[in-house]
Order: structure tokens, then C-alpha cells, then sequence
């Protein structure tokens, strides 16, 4: 049974952060992962550093370069996650590319990322109408495979990853990259409301570019979930000891549930 299908229950809006594990170096990330349950996060996700982070903005890239500089491999981030999983309640997701999971073996990759704990996967790089090899796997493993949808995405793709939605979908809030933003679109209630006529009862979350907590509102009242990674990544940045970082999600979880 999925672990992050009861996240949403009875309306519960949920908060998702990311954070790049091995940044800023592997024994940082179970403590940081930690925090951010503690603080109020709902499900988290690990970012598996990649050398082509093409969805990425500035900000995870760099910690994604860095990481990998550092010597994060897939099985470190498989470790980690193994140390997590009777630590912390939150359900964990891989954010990965598809290449390095393609390299380490779908099938293998699967079943060990189930063992470790997983509870979905997040590949920004692999459109629905080619996933069916992973999908398959997935179920296999009893893992959610997350798609992604953005503002240009056409209705046949709407209603293709929605018909093979499991999770929750993930809404790109603005054509770009990750990157904490001052503003989001103007024109994104009206995007959520628009994959809502095809998602069912699947939950919407939506990421990039949300950085305040007034910006968590806006979106939880349109959507289902909150999700935030850069501005995490620049807040651990500025202050290693995670005050900062866990003061900021617990705004964040504050202003959603109001």
C-alpha cells in the first residue's frame, strides 16, 4: 500500500521539501532530513546528485555538483535513506534523473530503493508515454512513480499522467527551473484548476519557485501540497546549525494549516 496516499487524507494539505543528499556532505543529510519532519514536513524528498540537473535552478545545482564532487553515489543515497526509515515518519522520495537509475539497473534500483525505505520516485526527465518500463517496476516494488505536469503541458499529456497518476502529481508552477522566486504566476489558480478537471481524486503539489510563507498559502488553498527545495538548500547555506531552516518550514506548515 502506498505511504503517501494517506499524507492527504481528510484534506490534509501537505508541506514536501527537498533536500540534495550529500549536500552538504553525506553524515549532514540524516540530520537534516530529520529536522525538516520535525519541523513539519509531510514527505521529503532526496535529491540523487546528477551532473545534468536540467530541471534544476542555480541554487541545486550547485549543491548537487558539490555533493557529487564529495563522492555521493546512488548507493550512498540508498544508505542514507536506509538509516531514515525508522527514524522519521515522513514517507521519503527519491528526485533523481532518469540516466542514473537507468546505470544502477531498473529493476535493482526498485528493489533496493523499496528495502531502503522509498516510497516514490521522482524522475523530472522521463515523460509518461516512455515510462512504462519503470511503471511497471514500480508497482512491482510497491513504489509511487510521480509525473510531472507544467503550464504547457497539452491536455492529451494531462490526461495521460493523470490516468497513470500515483502519489500525487507534480505541478511546475511556472515555465523555468527550480529557484526560490519572489512572486509566483499570476495565472496559477487557473493552471491547478485546469488539471483538476482530469486529476480525479488524485492530489495536486505544486513546486517551484515558492520561497515565503505567505506564497504557501496561495498554493495551498488551489492545491493539495507544498512543495519547497532551493530555498531550504540557500537557508542551510546561511546557517549550518538548521535554526533558520527549521523556523522557516515551521512558518511555512503554520501558514498552510491556516
Amino acid at each position: 500500500m502506498s505511504r503517501i496516499e494517506p499524507v492527504f487524507a481528510k484534506g490534509h494539505k501537505a508541506l514536501i521539501g527537498y533536500v540534495t543528499c550529500g549536500y552538504p556532505d553525506i553524515k549532514a543529510t540524516p540530520r537534516i532530513v530529520s529536522a525538516l519532519a520535525a519541523s513539519g514536513c509531510d514527505i521529503i524528498e532526496l535529491g540523487i546528485p546528477f551532473s545534468d540537473p536540467l530541471a534544476d535552478g542555480a541554487t541545486i545545482q550547485k549543491s548537487s555538483y558539490e555533493s557529487l564532487q564529495s563522492g555521493t553515489t546512488p548507493t550512498a543515497c540508498l544508505d542514507t535513506a536506509s538509516q531514515l526509515k525508522d527514524k522519521i515518519k515522513a514517507p521519503l522520495c527519491f528526485m533523481t534523473y532518469y540516466n542514473p537509475v537507468l546505470n544502477y539497473g531498473l529493476d535493482k534500483f526498485c528493489k533496493d530503493s523499496r528495502d531502503a525505505g522509498i516510497s516514490g520516485l521522482i524522475v523530472p526527465d522521463l515523460p509518461p508515454e516512455e515510462s512504462s518500463e519503470l511503471e511497471s517496476l514500480t508497482k512491482k516494488y510497491s513504489l509511487d512513480l510521480i509525473y510531472f505536469l507544467a503550464p504547457t503541458s497539452t491536455e492529451a499529456r494531462i490526461k495521460q499522467a493523470a490516468s497513470k497518476a500515483r502519489g500525487f502529481l507534480y505541478l511546475v508552477s511556472l515555465t523555468g527551473v527550480t529557484g526560490a522566486r519572489k512572486y509566483l504566476s499570476a495565472g496559477l489558480e487557473g493552471f491547478v484548476k485546469s488539471i483538476r478537471r482530469f486529476s480525479g481524486s488524485v492530489p495536486l503539489c505544486v513546486g517551484f519557485g515558492i520561497s515565503t510563507a505567505e506564497q504557501a498559502k496561495r498554493v495551498a488553498a488551489a492545491a493539495d501540497g507544498v512543495i519547497v527545495g532551493s530555498k531550504l538548500i540557500q537557508l542551510m547555506d546561511e546557517d549550518p546549525s538548521l535554526k533558520s531552516l527549521k523556523r522557516f518550514v515551521s512558518s511555512l506548515r503554520e501558514a498552510i494549516d491556516s
